[in-house]
């Protein structure tokens, strides 16, 4: 699945050409920016020249500049005193250090959100905060488009702009399909399978076994070990949380195991939802457990 961002495109040229009023947004930020973000190829090809230049920028020669002066002005003081030869005087260097290292980095930052700003990327949230206002959330948003460390919160640094929630028309009748989101070609995605809703389940409500295992597992020994020091019987109790921690592990192997199983069928509706959007449909928003296979 590593390519699967690269295909699922947060929303499908069809979809925002599905609405008169969407499309005529979409058809004046296109003519501001020079593109066509009803043209799913180009739409592709910009999101991917754009991911380039942004994450050259971030992790370019002048970062690496950055990030060892900053390393080198935090060592260096700690090199100047442990080093008599060298004198205290020595570790006044550290300065010059971290001026470079704030300079680099600041440089680096600049960088990174101007090629988060080029015009033609900027053009495209707008498409999204519009399409998101008439009704159509994106399937996801790439963190990286809005400025944001993958898997991170908040807005980051180039958010998706938010836009008044539009009315309805007037003349305009219920949906066809709820469950299935339909584009111009009548192209739909299919209901979602009950083993991808379980995987979405268990696949946000895991993480905590091992950790609760090992909290338990030391607070027992760290009783039982009290109670023998200290001669007092009562503090044998603690010993109890020791096969509660292990009835914890057990859960958490189970529910790692289904989560495992089930894997393949989200990944397959993941795919099914990828071939609609290219036929053509409006696909729905992923769920974050959905939106994470993206990348994996």
């Amino acid at each position: 699945m590593a390519s699967t961002e690269a295909v699922l495109l947060p929303i499908g040229g069809a979809a925002l050409a599905s609405d008169p009023r969407v499309a005529e947004a979409v058809r004046a930020i296109g003519a501001r920016t020079g593109v066509d973000y009803t043209d799913d190829r180009q739409v592709t090809a910009l999101l991917a020249e754009r991911r380039r230049a942004a994450t050259a920028a971030q992790h370019g020669s002048l970062a690496w500049v950055g990030g060892i002066a900053l390393l080198a002005c935090v060592v260096w003081p700690f090199v100047a005193v442990s080093v008599p030869s060298l004198g205290p005087k020595a570790a006044v260097a550290a300065g010059p250090l971290l001026v470079l290292a704030v300079a680099a980095l600041t440089r680096v930052r600049a960088n990174w959100k101007r090629e988060l700003l080029h015009p033609a990327l900027t053009g495209y949230r707008e498409v999204l905060g519009v399409a998101r206002a008439h009704g159509m959330p994106p399937a996801h948003v790439p963190a990286w488009l809005e400025g944001k460390a993958e898997g991170g919160s908040g807005k980051g640094a180039t958010p998706i702009p938010s836009y008044p929630e539009a009315a309805a028309p007037a003349s305009a009748s219920a949906p066809a399909s709820v469950s299935a989101p339909q584009g111009v070609t009548g192209a739909a995605v299919p209901p979602k399978p009950a083993a991808v809703t379980e995987y979405e389940r268990l696949a946000s409500s895991g993480g905590w076994h091992d950790e609760t295992g090992w909290l338990l597992l030391f607070a027992g020994a760290g009783g039982a070990a009290w109670a023998w020091s200290q001669t007092e019987p009562i503090g044998y109790a603690a010993l109890v949380l020791i096969p509660v921690a292990i009835g914890v592990w057990l859960a958490g192997s189970h529910h790692g195991s289904e989560e495992t199983r089930l894997r393949g069928e989200a990944v397959q509706y993941v795919r099914t939802v990828i071939a609609a959007q290219a036929a053509g449909a409006r696909v729905p928003e992923l769920s974050p457990a959905l939106r994470k296979l993206l990348h994996d």
